[in-house]
């Protein structure tokens, strides 16, 4: 009889025989047919009879003549005698009348499957028995603020549109994708969030963006991407925010979601960014240029002429002006390639050195405090009126973005330049 407390191994083997046999057939010819052949202290009848070795379980069907099987014959012995066993089962080759071909499968390690038995059962006992543990104090307090807040998502118009609780009297929003992203804001005390459910934008959230201030806060895939551009072309949003590359607004943590919202891009700079003209249909000409494309060409200095000193020209080919634009086009040509798709500016000094650098956002903010050292301004942006009109008002020489918007006045003593119009 096999003896289940002392089993260490199993030796499981296939059986292939030229002809009908059964178990008895079988056993018979492992015992017969290996006795002898290891010597006395492996004999397989004195080891079964110490208990050393268990019965041998033998499992075989014919079919069309031919029998096949599975043999499993348990052991306590060691590593080597377990392996010395299971070779002399490879010895036999008849089987009663018909020849026949033993195979060894693997020898299993019963221990190794009782270790893993009591590690998932250990796993088991740990997360689904041990609660009576006191939860930290804080972990109470975020327990009870979550519920809160889960409890104040409410909805919005007759689709049912899930929103939180300040959406309405809130003179700004921030849309986002999809339920969860409002309710992981509500997590983190951020109560004026509406969900679009995807890139076929409710009406309903059409119609409330273009009555206040808005942020449009998406993933950081390609789905996002679509719904900003679904939204820059349905209805009126004022800045873009995105989650970090890979992430959902529902994964995101508290320092995350504050990163992102605070480094918002204006709707301009969205409209360039990902290619969408507002209502006004662009002509081939107006189409913005990918960022390989603007690296491999110069920008070109707009300078206003003397005799209307508030209103750009382009300088006319071949003149002597239009050689003084390819010079100093040539001279910010390094720093436009390098702020290519950065969405970043710089503010040089008269010797073209960077004093500082600042994000596009933050621009025009900056520009209104700097001192006398700063000539000029180069950025990966749309240069706007409102910069020319701060750049002015600083005595700023040379203002250069990825292009420009609508500016329709500029002092002579500022030259504009912009690789998006080439």
């Amino acid at each position: 009889m096999q003896n289940t407390d002392t089993t260490k191994y199993i030796v499981h083997a296939k059986i292939r025989a030229d002809g009908v046999v059964e178990r008895p057939d079988v056993v018979g010819a492992i015992f017969g047919q290996t006795e002898g052949l290891l010597g006395n202290d492996l004999d397989l009848r004195d080891l079964q009879k110490t208990g050393r070795i268990g019965r041998i379980e033998v499992n075989i069907k014919s079919t069309a003549g031919k029998s096949n099987g599975i043999i499993d014959i348990p052991s306590s012995l060691d590593k080597a005698e377990t392996a010395i066993l299971a070779a002399s089962l490879e010895t036999i080759d008849r089987i009663g009348p018909c020849m026949a071909n033993i195979e060894i499968i693997k020898v299993e390690d019963i221990r190794a499957a009782k270790r893993k038995h009591i590690v998932d059962r250990a796993k088991h006992i740990l997360t689904e028995m041990f609660d009576e543990n006191v939860p930290e104090s804080q972990e109470i307090t975020d327990e009870v603020k979550q519920s809160i807040r889960v409890e104040e998502m409410t909805y919005y118009g007759k689709d049912n549109i899930p929103c939180g609780p300040n959406v309405m009297d809130s003179d700004a929003i921030i849309v986002v994708e999809g339920r969860a992203d409002v309710l992981n804001l509500l997590r983190y005390g951020i109560k004026n969030a509406i969900a679009v459910g995807g890139t076929n934008v409710p009406p309903a959230v059409a119609e409330l963006c273009k009555k206040k201030n808005v942020t449009a806060f998406t993933d950081g895939d390609r789905g996002g991407e679509l719904i900003i551009k679904e939204l820059l072309q349905i209805t009126d949003i004022d800045f873009i925010a995105r989650a970090p590359d890979g992430k959902g607004v529902e994964e995101l943590v508290q320092k995350e979601i504050v990163r992102s919202l605070r480094q918002k891009i204006p709707i301009e700079q969205a409209k360039e960014r990902y290619q969408i003209g507002g209502n006004r249909q662009r002509t081939s000409s107006q189409q913005p240029l990918r960022r390989q494309e603007r690296r491999e060409v110069r920008p070109r200095v707009v300078k206003a002429p003397t005799v209307q000193p508030h209103v750009i020209e382009r300088p006319h080919r071949g003149s002597r002006r239009d050689e003084s634009v390819k010079t100093v086009a040539t001279e910010f040509k390094e720093h436009m390639d390098e702020l290519s798709g950065t969405l970043s500016g710089r503010l040089l000094d008269d010797n073209k050195k960077v004093i500082q650098e600042v994000t596009v956002k933050d621009l025009a903010n900056t520009i209104k405090d700097v001192d006398s050292k700063v000539k000029s301004v180069v950025f990966d942006g749309v240069i706007t009126q409102r910069l020319v009109d701060i750049a002015s008002e600083k005595e700023i020489k040379d203002i250069i973005g990825a292009k420009i918007g609508n500016v329709t006045k500029a002092p002579a003593n500022l030259r504009i330049a912009s690789t998006g119009q080439l």
